[in-house]
């Protein structure tokens, strides 16, 4: 069961459609947000020395950040040890197929594409964090 979900986007608006459709249709779930790769690993290895990072149950990871970008993200937490088992979808507005084949070949669970009306974009969330 997902408790805690660590969303890496830079989209002020994404984030928050994300954030009032798991409030209405999944409440228990933690929304954890981070607004780029570097700040993303940051939280999820600790800040600081002897700091323990941020474990989510679900990583949703958008492909296109700034300063490092989602397929660098994910490259970094397949190789982590502490990292590595933690679920990641990557929830993109890009529907290219190589970006699709970079990201399920790095280790991306799931490629899903944000799609443009608010009906799917919500059942996209539901999909991406399996709320039911």
């Amino acid at each position: 069961m997902v408790r805690a979900v660590l969303y890496i986007e830079d989209d002020d608006a994404a984030f928050v459609l994300v954030r009032i459709v798991l409030d209405e249709r999944a409440p228990h779930i933690q929304l954890f947000r981070a607004h780029d790769g570097e700040e993303a690993l940051l939280l999820l290895h600790g800040s600081a020395p002897g700091q323990q990072g941020l474990k989510p149950d679900l990583i949703l990871l958008d492909l296109n950040l700034p300063k490092k970008n989602g397929i660098a993200v994910l490259s970094d937490l397949k190789a982590s040890e502490t990292l590595r088992a933690i679920p990641v979808v990557m929830f993109s507005t890009s529907s290219a197929a190589r970006d699709k084949s970079d990201a399920l070949n790095g280790g991306a669970q799931d490629y899903i594409t944000k799609p443009s009306s608010l009906d799917q974009f919500i059942e996209a969330v539901k999909m991406a964090c399996s709320v039911e």
